[in-house]
C-alpha cells in the first residue's frame, strides 16, 4: 500500500525555507512576495554605482576608474538581466 504524500510535502517545505526564508514567510501570511530569483533590487544598485564610477573615471580622465567602472558595470548587469533561459531563443541567427 503506497505511503501518503505528507513525508514528500515536508521535505519540499523545508528545503523552500532553507532557500528562500523570506518567500515562505510571506506565504504563511498569505501575502506572497517575489522568488529570490526575481529580486533584482540589489544588482540595480550595483549597476547603478558602476555607472558612477565609469562617469567619473571619464571625467577625470583617469584610465583605472574607467576600467573599474567596466568591470563594475558587465558584473552588475548579469544578475539584472532577465531569466536567460527564457531570452535563450533569441540568439542572433536563429530562426
Amino acid at each position: 500500500m503506497p505511503q501518503s504524500d505528507d513525508h514528500c510535502l515536508v521535505d519540499l517545505e523545508a528545503r523552500l525555507e532553507r532557500e528562500d526564508p523570506r518567500l515562505t514567510r510571506a506565504m504563511s501570511s498569505g501575502r506572497p512576495a517575489r522568488p529570490r530569483e526575481y529580486r533584482r533590487t540589489g544588482a540595480w544598485w550595483g549597476l547603478a554605482f558602476g555607472v558612477a564610477v565609469l562617469g567619473s573615471g571619464i571625467a577625470l580622465a583617469q584610465g583605472l576608474l574607467i576600467a573599474g567602472g567596466l568591470v563594475l558595470v558587465g558584473m552588475a548587469a548579469q544578475p539584472a538581466d532577465p531569466d536567460p533561459a527564457r531570452t535563450a531563443h533569441r540568439g542572433f541567427g536563429r530562426r
